[in-house]
């Protein structure tokens, strides 16, 4: 995939009939509601996002409804800080002296650059739904020399966290010349507990190299008031914030009380999650690690397996509610028999049971590899154990062991039931897996998520997050990626090569 953001063909849709200035329409629309005289596009957070539809402009440049030629153009538009700060000055973008980008043919990207949710249409269909595209623009709102960033990192460990922190630093210094950057440290509490350590490119040189976070991280904490007063307290006019489902909505609460308290104060949030359950976007930084570092653990259950008689391999992978990691691992590993994920309810007695698959192909193979996400069964795993649903302090529901339980239940029934000897070996590489530095596609992926959401800040958006979508980076409304949960579907083609690829 070309992460580049360079111009697609047949991609980047112009909106010259729909945008008459890079930040906000010329008039206010017929079909906007807003409460302040500038035509918003989120009314608020909480209730996500409103669509634009498309507009066509008459002879004198005034938006009119075309419903007669209405073509089913929507933009997902961001928030800008001219919606509640109208007055703010626009300065020339430092990019324009680099010599690193001096070679660079358009350097800045078209305020009408825009990019489609869906590119596989059929003639006549609605052009549907696009987003900004991200990339640098030729007007900033911040002067350099005024620029307090911080940075926060929230939630689970993800390979790449250290890239994103360090590519965020040096895209601010080297690109823009910002020089004061905070780290946040241990998450969101990190903001009204003081704990802080100063940034700059020395400090994160190396830190791509390192798995975890510099940072520190956690879980919960989060309280907008105390954070933005903070925040205020600083003099900080751009957050960068780091982490996954529950961390962006907290980004989201953020922006509206930053907006609430008219603060020139640019919030940006960059989707971190290892399981790939990120809503809108191609996929999640530290995915494909995850998908790597998961062949170490299939590859030795296999060869377990392989060298004993009647060898039974469990690997438990991650995956809460999103079975992704546990496909592809298994797409790419090609040793593993059955495939067991959240999504795809499965059985464990009776035909066409786990059980009877699992003595099938010991029977023709002499040896079985299952690979398990961690969600999978639960419903098994609480029936029988009578727990009740707790909850981490991120809001996510807290899983119990399906890995140790299905272990013991796949032993239980062939050395009791069916008399059967097997030789069981269960993997959990699950800490292993999420420790790890990002490899080389992940590091490339981490540094084009981090520059984007800086060049978003410095061109005044807020309240966005970044990711790609059909391969191009595109500024997204913070309520896209948090209002549903991507997950394996079951009647795509993906799901249907791994059952050919597992037989």
């Amino acid at each position: 995939m070309d992460l580049s953001l360079a111009n697609p063909p047949n991609l980047h849709l112009s909106l010259t009939k729909s945008l008459s200035s890079p930040f906000r329409f010329r008039k206010p629309l017929p079909f906007f509601t807003s409460s302040v005289s500038h035509p918003r596009v989120y009314s608020s957070i909480t209730s996500y996002y409103h669509p634009i539809k498309a507009q066509s402009l008459n002879q004198t440049n005034t938006p009119t409804d075309a419903d007669d030629d209405d073509d089913g153009f929507i933009l997902e538009d961001v928030p800008h800080l001219t919606n509640f700060l109208p007055d703010l000055p626009t300065y020339p973008n430092p990019l324009k002296y680099s010599q690193a980008y001096a070679i660079v043919k358009n350097t800045f990207v078209s305020p009408e650059d825009v990019l489609a949710q869906q590119i596989v249409v059929q003639k006549g269909s609605p052009r549907g739904v696009h987003f900004r595209r991200a990339g640098p623009r030729e007007k900033v709102y911040f002067k350099s020399e005024e620029v307090r960033a911080c940075i926060v990192t929230c939630g689970g460990l993800c390979p790449g966290i250290n890239t994103v922190i360090r590519e965020i630093v040096c895209g601010l210094n080297h690109m823009y010349g910002v020089h004061n950057i905070l780290g946040i440290e241990e998450g969101y509490k990190g903001f009204y507990s003081k704990n802080t350590m100063e940034l700059n490119p020395k400090v994160v040189n190396d830190i791509h190299k390192r798995g975890g976070t510099i940072l520190k991280t956690s879980r919960g904490g989060h309280d907008t008031k105390k954070i933005v007063d903070n925040i205020q307290d600083r003099g900080i006019n751009q957050v960068y914030i780091i982490g996954g489902d529950g961390t962006q909505k907290g980004a989201a609460a953020i922006y509206e009380e930053v907006e609430k308290r008219c603060l020139p104060v640019a919030v940006a949030g960059i989707p971190k999650t290892i399981d790939n359950d990120i809503a809108v976007i191609d996929k999640s930084f530290g995915f494909d690690t995850a998908v790597e570092e998961a062949q170490r653990a299939i590859n030795a259950a296999h060869v377990e397996v392989e060298s004993v008689e009647n060898g039974v391999g469990i690997v438990k992978l991650m995956g809460r509610y999103s079975g992704f990691i546990a496909m592809f691992a298994t797409l790419a590993s090609r040793d593993v028999d059955c495939c067991l994920i959240p999504e795809s309810p499965f059985y464990l007695e009776g035909q066409g049971g786990l059980f009877e698959f699992i003595q099938q192909r010991l029977k023709e193979n002499g040896h079985v590899v299952i690979v398990l996400a961690e969600g999978a069964g639960q419903e098994y795993v609480s029936q029988s154990v009578n727990a009740t649903e707790e909850k981490d302090a991120s809001g996510n529901k807290l899983l119990l062991d399906i890995g140790l339980w299905l272990t013991q239940k796949v032993k239980d029934h062939f050395t009791m039931s069916k008399k059967m000897a097997i030789n069981m070996k269960y993997i959990d590489p699950t800490y292993m897996i999420r420790a790890v530095p990002s490899n080389a596609y992940d590091n490339i992926y981490c540094t084009l998520l981090a520059q984007s959401a800086v060049h978003g800040a410095m061109a005044g958006y807020s309240g966005f997050t970044v990711g790609p979508v059909n391969s191009r980076h595109a500024y997204i409304p913070i309520g896209r990626v948090t209002e549903a949960t991507n997950v394996v579907k079951l009647t795509d083609r993906m799901w249907a090569r791994l059952l050919a690829s597992t037989n």
